[in-house]
């Protein structure tokens, strides 16, 4: 399937969700969108009530895409409320989050200077990137992890013994928009010269030289696809894969772990100014080597701390996006 084909907003009129919006509980990101202009997304903006009107100029904004807020905006605004504190040199005085319900609207909230902030795995980010012009700035250590790579496996008693023998097989992708579970496996696979192709259900044909995919939408039904023998093997992160209890990990075996990447990337709207860029970068740095900032952190989605994204090759912004344009071309 054409990459611009999935790239659409599954909400439609929902723009955005502030801190006074209301919610039980919490949601992941949808499928990104066609048009890849910034201007273009800047325009599909629609307007934003937000419970207090701030100024823009003054208040640093973070943003994150859910469909239910309550959960991320509780972890979220303590945090926004600390940077505010300490970007007062700036001219910052004010703190808010706002989230979005899919990766379109928050590309326009960022592109429009809504948002200033906003953290995500490499492939939404990217997406994001693309479609407002946000930059990179630093890694986080989201949940304590750095970076994380992707396991393709199947049954242990399998006959698929190598990357070579899927072919003619249907492997489970996790969501369009994840990174370990499809941007990961899907570029290791080109790189390595196979041919993909998406297909409707597990039970559909697929040609001999070719190797078929779908998607299971999370990673439990992705392993158990493989126990049951559904597909002939499935693709999830490094650390979902260790959480895999020990005997029914047995039942599996490993055909191929693809580079790592940083977990999470910082991004920053290309309206926030150039020292007030500075000024996040060095406090956000510098979080983790006090108490507080720790327990501000621990209390920040269990971030461990924010560093310089990784000099390797294989971890760098650019080859980050030599893996995503694989997948565009999809």
């Amino acid at each position: 399937m054409n990459f611009k084909t999935f790239m659409f907003a599954l909400t439609a009129g929902l723009a955005s969700i502030t801190v006074a919006a209301c919610s039980t509980s919490e949601q992941g990101a949808s499928s990104p969108v066609v048009d890849p202009s910034p201007a273009v997304a800047a325009e599909k903006s629609s307007p934003v009530a937000a419970a207090v009107a701030k100024d823009p100029e003054t208040t640093i904004t973070l943003g994150d895409i859910t469909n239910n807020p309550v959960k991320k905006i509780r972890r979220y605004k303590p945090f926004a409320d600390h940077l505010a504190s300490q970007l007062k040199a700036t001219g910052i005085t004010d703190s808010e989050v706002k989230v979005a319900p899919d990766l379109e609207t928050m590309a326009s909230m960022i592109a429009s200077g809504e948002i200033d902030l906003y953290f995500d795995s490499p492939f939404p980010a990217m997406v994001v990137s693309d479609l407002s012009g946000a930059k990179p700035i630093l890694r986080r250590w989201k949940k304590g992890v750095g970076s994380y790579h992707t396991i393709i496996f199947t049954r242990a008693d399998s006959d698929v013994k190598t990357l070579e023998d899927l072919k003619g097989k249907v492997v489970a992708f996790d969501d369009r928009v994840s990174t370990s579970g499809y941007m990961l496996p899907l570029a290791h696979l080109k790189e390595k010269g196979f041919s993909l192709s998406e297909k409707a259900s597990a039970q559909s044909s697929v040609e001999d030289e070719t190797v078929g995919y779908v998607f299971s939408k999370d990673d439990d039904s992705s392993i158990e696809w493989v126990l049951n023998k559904r597909v002939g093997a499935a693709a999830i992160g490094s650390s979902d894969f260790l959480d895999i209890p020990p005997k029914t990990r047995d039942q599996l075996r490993i055909l191929a772990k693809t580079e790592s990447v940083p977990r999470q990337l910082v991004m920053v709207s290309p309206a926030v100014p150039p020292e007030q860029i500075e000024a996040i970068r060095k406090l956000l740095l510098t979080l983790d080597k006090s108490e507080k900032g720790k327990q501000l952190l621990q209390g920040f989605e269990k971030t461990a701390k924010f560093d310089a994204l990784p000099k390797a090759s294989d971890q760098s912004f650019a080859r980050m996006r030599e893996l995503y344009e694989l997948v565009k071309e999809q």
